[in-house]
């Protein structure tokens, strides 16, 4: 909802940006400047067309188990953390509002509106006292509030009610009106429920957005094939005579960027699919092992499951596998890992020429290169730092016969090197793959992108929200009670 209001208002030539106060994600990116952020801002940033910034995403939470994430405050970490320890001593809601509220500032001085995406519930009650991304950032920048009820998971005039009912008279002071998301059917069998919240509450509903299919962007976190799937649908078919590509990515614990793989999926003739069991790689063309947030327990999972020794025979028999940051590590020989995992010294699958230690200072870096004979670009975000002793250079990492290797995330949206490389790994596949050459993968993003602008644009009450933009929540708005009506 926050990109499609970002992309509509840019094309209406508004300076648009967008805002989360404090995002907790796997999916990160980094900015021209080396700062780090979530993924899901950035892809906002391209809806807005302006580029990321730290100040669109001043709090990073990166979980590193059930109970603790690491800290990243205007785009550099600043320590690993328990949930109680930031919800109680270092996240003080004072610690981190004031940083907050200046970097909402600096944006709102710089463009005409800034569109701030909530995380949650804002009635996260037990949660409400540190809360700096909810109602917390509403009040202390006095901003108007529309909350957006997901109609496809059920319950949508309940969940609305009740986040209303449970906001205290100050919070709910700012919520203007609703937004229904995902509608499927006739608009006007909801219309009455609308009316009757409109008199329970005071509140308007300010759109009602139909479910569209085939609707893919950059997910903050959460496994979804469906992602892949809406972004090969903007694809022709493979070439005639062509033969399909297939991809298994194995879904490491703690798996961060898992975005980089859509770019494999949005090409004609390449089916993708996570898998996590050996024979699931019998029949795939390349496997790919992601990024992971842990390295260390990424590594125990796949021997605990015998995909260690499936990947092995891959490399035995010269069938192609592609480690990306994290699964580039534990390809190789041995993790030194005194900052993540702590565990210290541990072997590595010992597929690639590579040893890996860890660093307590971060790299954060936007590196632009060549391989196989095509330019390409991407990002890197680790603490593990390799020592390449063999095979071939490649992306700064390397290769070792069928083994890949590389710190790079996103290379593969560069549409030349993605090409080349699905070539090479067909010929190591002996597939007959022949990729398309007008696929061009920031275009099919653009093109979903204004998918979203054009969902604001017909079904959403644009006059009301700009009114909203220009002049805040409106006096007045009546206080629902706890237990009402």
């Amino acid at each position: 909802m926050t990109a499609g209001i970002c992309r509509w208002l840019a094309r209406q030539g508004i300076r648009v940006a967008p805002f989360k106060a404090q995002n907790m994600s796997l999916n990160s990116f980094v900015t021209r400047d080396g700062a780090e952020i979530g993924r899901a801002q950035a892809m906002q940033a391209a809806a807005a067309r302006v580029e990321p910034s730290a100040l669109m995403n001043p709090v990073l939470l990166k979980p590193g188990g059930d109970r603790t994430s690491q800290v990243v405050l205007m785009g550099k970490a600043v320590g690993e953390m328990s949930a109680a320890g930031y919800f109680g001593e270092y996240g003080r809601r004072e610690d981190l509002l004031a940083p907050v509220v200046e970097a909402l500032e600096e944006l709102r001085r710089t463009h005409d509106a800034v569109i701030c995406e909530g995380a949650g519930s804002p009635a996260e009650i037990n949660l409400r006292r540190s809360d700096i991304v909810n109602m917390g950032l509403a009040r202390a920048a006095g901003l108007p509030v529309l909350v957006v009820g997901d109609i496809d998971r059920g319950g949508v005039f309940a969940s609305l009610f009740g986040t209303t009912a449970l906001l205290a008279q100050e919070d709910q002071a700012l919520l203007a009106g609703y937004l229904v998301n995902k509608f499927r059917g006739d608009v006007r069998l909801l219309e009455p429920g609308l009316e009757m919240l409109r008199k329970l509450t005071g509140r308007p509903s300010l759109g009602v957005l139909p479910f569209q299919h085939g609707l893919g962007i950059d997910e903050e976190d959460g496994l979804r094939l469906s992602l892949r799937a809406a972004v090969r649908e903007a694809a022709s078919a493979p070439p005639h005579g062509a033969d399909v590509l297939r991809v298994a990515v194995l879904p490491v614990p703690l798996m961060s960027n898992f975005t980089d793989v859509d770019a494999l999926a949005a090409e004609p003739g390449v089916v993708v699919r996570f898998s996590d069991r050996p024979e699931e790689l019998a029949d795939a063309d390349l496997v790919v092992v992601p990024g992971t947030r842990g390295t260390v327990k990424a590594l125990g999972w796949l021997r605990e499951r015998g995909l260690a020794g499936a990947l092995a025979r891959r490399a035995a028999e010269g069938r192609p596998v592609l480690g990306i940051c994290g699964g580039y590590q534990l390809l190789g020989e041995r993790i030194e890992d005194e900052v993540e995992s702590r565990a210290g010294t541990v072997e590595g699958l010992g597929l690639l020429p590579v040893r890996v230690r860890f660093h307590r200072e971060k790299t954060l870096a936007r590196p632009q290169g060549t391989a196989l004979g095509e330019r390409a670009e991407g990002y890197e975000i680790h603490h593990g730092v390799a020592e390449v002793s063999g095979g071939t250079p490649f992306l700064d990492g390397c290769r070792s016969g069928s083994v890949w290797g590389t710190h790079w995330h996103g290379s593969l949206e560069s549409d030349g090197f993605r090409r080349a490389f699905l070539r090479r790994v067909a010929a190591d596949a002996g597939r007959a793959f022949v990729p398309a050459p007008d696929t061009g993968f920031a275009a099919l993003r653009e093109e979903q992108l204004d998918r979203l602008g054009d969902l604001i644009e017909e079904h959403a009450d644009t006059d009301a929200l700009l009114r909203l933009i220009e002049k805040g929540a409106p006096a007045g708005l009546p206080f629902i009670p706890p237990g009402a009506p």
